[in-house]
């Protein structure tokens, strides 16, 4: 079963991870007490462009996540600490962020009482980073699953794009 088959009813966080690390340069990191991370953030997971393979403390904000923990005072309108949720977070930019819901990121603030940060296999503004054009998807299933390889393949992009703009420099 692929993220492509037009008979997957969902798609996995491994099968997320496989298909970021199709794309080239792409590092996976996954938080842990090990890894020194905060406890509130341990088995969530960041895809990065990181073609020169640098640490993980050295890399750049990620173009994905995939979140499994609400974070009090900070992150818990999706509550993703229900059993078995975890949340696809997709930076896809201005334009694109319009295209595929309907308003500019700009908009998100007057618009969010409205929406259900929690519902599950719907593309969703994300509850905290809508205004950077980050979309999100908790537990891609029929509805979404198709469309989260194209994301990833547009959030790659773009983050392999202002790595180019930066080493130009």
């Amino acid at each position: 079963m692929t993220a492509n088959d037009p008979e997957t009813s969902a798609i996995t966080q491994e099968q997320i991870i496989a298909v970021a690390l199709e794309l080239p340069g792409v590092t996976v990191v996954t938080a842990s007490e090990e890894g020194g991370a905060p406890p509130s953030s341990w088995g969530d997971t960041f895809l990065s462009y990181n073609p020169d393979g640098d640490p993980p403390a050295e890399q750049r904000f990620p173009f994905a996540t995939i979140v499994t923990n609400d974070v009090e005072g900070w992150d818990t309108s999706s509550n993703v600490s229900r059993q078995g949720v975890f949340r696809l977070n997709v930076s896809v930019g201005r334009d694109r962020f319009r295209e595929l819901l309907g308003f500019s990121p700009a908009e998100q603030a007057q618009r969010s009482s409205g929406i259900n940060y929690s519902a599950l296999d719907r593309l969703l503004p994300h509850p905290n980073y809508a205004a950077q054009s980050w979309v999100s998807i908790l537990n891609p299933g029929v509805a979404t699953a198709h469309s989260v390889p194209g994301l990833l393949a547009l959030a790659h992009g773009r983050a392999r794009a202002r790595h180019f703009r930066r080493s130009a420099r």
